[in-house]
């Protein structure tokens, strides 16, 4: 049997994903803030509070360390906010998406990572990283970091695995423009806070997003046949 854990699986990628792995024989745990379609095996956690998911991995994980053949954590979960210029960014806003973006995906990963640890099975993390990580946007000062850290933080750990005998494989790629909620938000920035608003509009008006449910069945693909312990840290989907 093959465990997920996916986070933001309430919606966008992250929802497409918990949709197709649990249609397969996999074992899939879908982390949010809510669960409004009900789906099963379905955990609600604020993961911009850290008592809330501290602990989340070892219950999860735990109960199938003697049967499971794999165990792969997609660290989904993310926001766009706070778009505008640094100057004039809510504090508040820009701790829960530190907290959210970076933060949360680094202490799942080292609780994953932890309890696993003794494990022989194949073990795996996909972050999901962005363009913004590797590039600077005006307007993005906390997406670009928070991006650009967890891209850091993964190459960290592959470093580290290289010198484990049962080793956890991890990537930190970057999926594409995807037509999410994310979108959205983006459309719906003041172009005083965020220059490259017009060309986002044009990438929804040209149809030049690709759909959540085509890129979730494109990542499983790939998942499916890279060696995670091996192929680039960095990487994109094509």
């Amino acid at each position: 049997m093959d465990v997920y854990i996916v986070t933001g699986a309430s919606k966008g990628i992250g929802e497409e994903l918990y949709e197709q792995i649990r249609k397969t024989d996999s074992l899939v745990f879908g982390i949010a803030r809510s669960n409004p379609k009900g789906y099963e095996n379905f955990v609600e956690v604020d993961l911009t509070s850290r008592e809330t998911r501290r602990g989340l991995m070892e219950r999860l994980l735990t109960p199938y360390l003697a049967t499971a053949e794999s165990f792969t954590l997609i660290n989904n979960a993310g926001t766009v906010e706070p778009v505008g210029k640094v100057g004039g960014l809510s504090t508040y806003a820009l701790q829960q998406a530190i907290e959210l973006n970076l933060t949360a995906p680094i202490e799942l990963s080292n609780e994953f990572i932890g309890v696993l640890s003794k494990s022989k099975a194949k073990k795996q993390i996909i972050n999901i990283s962005s363009g913004a990580g590797r590039n600077a946007y005006e307007g993005w000062g906390i997406y670009c970091t928070t991006k650009a850290g967890l891209d850091r933080f993964s190459e960290v750990i592959r470093l580290e695995q290289q010198r484990v005998e049962y080793q956890v494989g991890i990537v930190s790629i970057a999926p594409g423009i995807i037509d999410t909620g994310m979108q959205k938000t983006i459309r719906s920035s003041d172009v005083d806070g965020f220059p490259m608003l017009e060309q986002f509009i044009n990438y929804k008006e040209e149809g030049k997003l690709r759909s959540a449910e085509a890129t979730a069945k494109l990542l499983i693909e790939w998942m499916e046949k890279e060696d995670l312990t091996t192929t680039d840290v960095l990487a994109r989907l094509g």
